[in-house]
């Protein structure tokens, strides 16, 4: 059947999967699922519930919640009265949540938790367009989500609602997105059933899905990235397990055992230091096979043969070393999405090596998200590159080496903000990515750096801070870095430590550190991590060198308002929060 609508999915899902976990979390310390008629029924009477609440097509209802079964029963509701979901971050700040409520004119919110409940009340007795806040979660004092159930299940409205539906058209707004900038207010991303639509059907092919297949949902289901994974495993039957927590994704992948998951490569780096801790731990033979087998991934490359000796070597390693690391995921994995930021080659590498395949893909929310990604088709696949750009779409280089896309999956525009729109896609429906890029093998999408944060010396010479900063990651004593040097006479770093590896390091060397600020203070610590700052030095010009850094004591986070959602540094909030520690580096 044709799917034009992203509700559409409803009636494809009832038709070919009939399945007893069509969505499943975690309630009470058991898993709780819900078939495939249990997700229609409930998506249904959420639609007719909304209805009885007098939602009209166009109205906006916002959720903060976490992922659960629930987020979906409400979205598909939405979706068939032809009311636009605003999905928001739980760890949204205060004033970024009274920006978007008041923007959008949302009418309705739905929250996950008491907590959030309280963070959203006083803003609803204050925007006047808001008429009620629901909660997933039973709140003494606040009204539930299962009230709009129980509203759907008093009306007789099925005909009302058929003909509602029968009304939207694939290029009507679906869901608003509003995106975290770094600075200035955020802004809210248009998209379609049709954008969406057409992501999750140009990426269907890209492995080697089967509706036996089982997902385990960690990202933040409201990022449109998880959000359209969530549509793709919808259409092809996959179901859907979602995690408690981020703490509790080692335990959950034990238990659910999935096919395929998708995450950041921020933390596919803390997956692989942890082997790689836990590696160093070992002692003798145990040892030397570990890392004879780390070693051979590390070398793996699926463009050329390595030869019988490399590749007896390497199906040894397989099921002597590697299947333990396919067991601490679960043992099933078939495929892992990675997207929002730059994969390290060597992960990428490593992971397939031990037949844990990574997919790593490139694309904003104004694109519903994919633009590009690495798959198990013929001539699919280049590490160190994002992949060949998927079916339907268009990408071209600008002469400044920009990226730009044309596409069913580009959206509507800025809501509220043609200004803004304007900007970025041009008259001849080319939008602008802001990313720089160049296409390897005349196929391969390779991103280079964002055009913003491409910066110039004092000397006159740009320097691309993104490229140095992946390879500064790729040392296992430094867990993050950004690059500076904009109007300066030379490049430097901040640098957070790899604190776990170094701390192991350090109790074999005899040196005793017990806190972070030790680590950082520690001339030892600072001198081999500048014996890694000299060894990325040697592959660069002299002009992008790092000829001074500074260590720092904690990690960036979305907490601490370093990063954004997606795990993405937000540069300009560092730059103003370790200030000090630059007027140090250039001597201000």
């Amino acid at each position: 059947m044709a799917i034009t609508r992203i509700f559409d999915l409803l009636r494809n899902y009832s038709e070919k999967y009939q399945k007893p976990d069509a969505l499943s979390s975690k309630v009470d310390g058991a898993w709780k699922s819900y078939s495939t008629n249990d997700f229609i029924e409930r998506a249904n009477l959420t639609s007719l519930g909304l209805l009885q609440l007098g939602i009209k097509k166009g109205d906006k209802i916002a959720t903060i919640s976490n992922n659960r079964p629930e987020w979906n029963f409400l979205d598909f509701g939405m979706q068939q009265v032809g009311a636009v979901h605003v999905p928001i971050y739980p760890t949204i700040s205060d004033h970024d949540l009274e920006f978007i409520l008041e923007d959008a004119e949302i009418t309705y919110i739905v929250v996950s938790s008491r907590e959030l409940y309280e963070k959203v009340k006083p803003l609803a007795l204050k925007i006047t367009s808001i008429k009620e806040v629901f909660t997933f979660n039973m709140v003494d004092g606040a009204r539930n989500y299962n009230e709009i159930i129980e509203l759907g299940k008093t009306t007789q409205e099925h005909q009302k609602l058929d003909m509602i539906k029968a009304t939207i058209k694939p290029d009507d707004l679906v869901t608003l997105l509003y995106t975290s900038g770094t600075t200035g207010n955020p802004k809210g991303v248009m998209l379609s059933h049709a954008n969406l639509v057409s992501n999750f059907i140009g990426v269907r092919n890209l492995a080697p899905f089967h509706s036996s297949w089982r997902a385990l949902s960690f990202l933040p289901i409201n990022h449109v990235y998880e959000r359209m994974l969530t549509y793709l495993y919808m259409y092809l039957g996959i179901s859907i397990y979602y995690a408690e927590s981020l703490e509790t994704i080692v335990d959950n992948l034990k238990e659910v055992k999935p096919h395929i998951f998708a995450t950041v490569p921020r933390l596919l780096e803390k997956v692989y230091d942890k082997i790689v801790a836990k590696g160093s731990e070992l002692t003798g033979i145990k040892k030397q096979l570990f890392f004879w087998a780390l070693n051979l991934g590390l070398r793996y490359d699926n463009t050329e043969d390595k030869g019988f000796w490399y590749n007896i070597q390497l199906k040894l390693a397989n099921k002597l070393i590697f299947t333990k690391w396919r067991e601490a995921l679960g043992g099933n994995v078939q495929a892992v999405v990675s997207g929002g930021a730059a994969l390290q080659p060597r992960l990428a590498r490593v992971f397939w090596a031990a037949n844990i395949p990574v997919l790593e893909g490139y694309g904003l929310t104004e694109t519903s998200p994919v633009i590009a990604v690495n798959n198990f088709n013929e001539n699919g696949l280049r590490f160190g590159t994002v992949g060949p750009v998927i079916e339907k779409v268009q990408v071209r280089i600008a002469e400044d080496g920009e990226i730009l896309v044309k596409g069913p999956n580009v959206m509507l525009g800025y809501y509220n903000r043609p200004d803004a729109t304007a900007e970025v896609i041009d008259a001849e429906g080319w939008f602008h990515t802001g990313d720089i890029g160049t296409f390897e093998e005349n196929r391969f999408l390779k991103i280079t750096d964002r055009k913003k944060e491409i910066f110039k010396t004092s000397g006159g010479k740009y320097i691309a801070p993104q490229m140095i900063e992946n390879k500064l990651k790729e040392s296992p004593f430094i867990e993050q870095a950004i690059v500076l040097g904009e109007n300066q006479k030379f490049a430097s770093a901040l640098i957070v430590p790899a604190f776990l590896f170094i701390k192991e390091w350090s109790q074999k060397k005899n040196i005793r550190l017990n806190t972070n600020e030790d680590i950082v203070l520690n001339e030892a610590v600072q001198a081999r991590i500048k014996e890694e700052i000299q060894k990325v030095n040697k592959q660069l010009g002299s002009y992008e060198q790092v000829k001074r850094f500074e260590l720092v004591p904690g990690e960036w986070s979305i907490a601490g308002g370093e990063m954004t959602p997606k795990l993405s540094i937000k540069r300009k909030i560092v730059i103003e929060k370790y200030k000090s520690l630059i007027d140090k580096i250039y001597g201000n």
